[in-house]
């Protein structure tokens, strides 16, 4: 009792004498994914990175798995400041700011070192800076992945041999365009699509290499070809209501976490795709490595022309990532 009764006297006098005892501030950030995909790596570091610089002012509280919605859902809650922070797939924004699209857009990036020149550069800037419009505030870009076809029903080599299949997109029009263009039949669909591949309510789906592994479509899908047709980024994002709340100092400490978590989730994902291409062959798919991407590029080429890319400051930005990038 003695121990307690001193214990307050010391919170007294302390807030008495104008040192009061802080509280850490809790930052919830939200990723649709489960522990160990390329979301969640770099939630993880983020994590790591502010509570040891905050000195413990800070706690960063992730929510994974879908615990708290799919990724449209988890925006609108950062909008509303619900939860602070997330890591999502740039395709769900397009529906929030069509300015993401550009990101998309198909064969755009040659490879990793020309997609970090062009996102973390002015025109990358463009796209972070214009997300305020919307209620978010754009700290930096992770990634994803370059996207590969799976499906279950037949190899594919040509563009020809998408006509018909049933893929699973994100609920984004860009890709719902894309594969239209190709001659799929595309069906947008949340995350995850286990069980529906499973039970064939769809024929296939697209992603980087790190999904089939880890949540082993190696299982339920026989055919994957290496397209490569958009490059997967994530936008680390906060509430830009939130973001306003904070001192200077703790907006640079906070941007330079999640851009240095973001620098390591790249790097590593990209250490591991050699080993993950290694075991979807081992278990079973059989891998279309050389396909005819001159086939894929034809069908998709005029999409730069559709109402999708026709707002001044979307097709003016697509226009300058073009031209930085051919």
């Amino acid at each position: 009792m003695k121990k307690i009764i001193f214990s307050l006297l010391v919170l007294l006098f302390s807030c008495m004498a104008g040192t009061p005892v802080l509280a850490a501030r809790v930052i919830k950030l939200g990723v649709v994914t489960k522990p160990g995909s390329a979301q969640n790596i770099v939630a993880e570091k983020f994590k790591e990175l502010l509570e040891s610089r905050s000195g413990g002012r800070y706690t960063v509280q992730i929510f994974h798995s879908k615990s708290i919605g799919n990724e449209t859902e988890i925006l609108q809650q950062i909008q509303m400041n619900t939860i602070q922070m997330g890591v999502v797939t740039v395709g769900p924004f397009d529906t929030f700011d069509p300015i993401v699209r550009v990101i998309n857009y198909p064969f755009l990036f040659r490879d990793n070192a020309q997609a970090d020149e062009i996102l973390d550069g002015p025109l990358g800037r463009i796209i972070l800076d214009d997300l305020e419009s919307v209620g978010f505030k754009g700290l930096c870009f992770s990634e994803n992945g370059f996207r590969n076809l799976t499906n279950n029903k037949r190899p594919v080599r040509t563009a020809d041999d998408v006509r018909g299949l049933k893929i699973r997109v994100m609920a984004s029009p860009l890709h719902k365009a894309i594969w239209q263009a190709l001659g799929a039949n595309p069906t947008p669909m949340p995350w995850p699509i286990y069980t529906e591949l499973e039970q064939g309510v769809i024929d296939g789906q697209e992603n980087p290499l790190w999904v089939m592994v880890v949540y082993k479509f190696y299982e339920i899908q026989k055919y994957m070809t290496l397209t490569r047709h958009v490059y997967s980024a994530h936008i680390d994002v906060a509430s830009l209501m939130w973001w306003n709340t904070l001192s200077p100092d703790d907006q640079a400490m906070i941007q330079e976490a999640m851009r240095e978590a973001a620098r390591f989730g790249r790097r590593d994902n990209r250490a591991r795709n050699a080993a993950r291409l290694a075991l979807l062959k081992e278990k079973g798919m059989i891998v279309e490595e050389h396909p005819d991407l001159a086939s894929f590029r034809a069908k998709v080429a005029g999409l730069k022309e559709m109402k999708l890319y026709r707002e001044p400051k979307v097709h003016s930005l697509l226009l300058k990532m073009l031209e930085a990038t051919q």
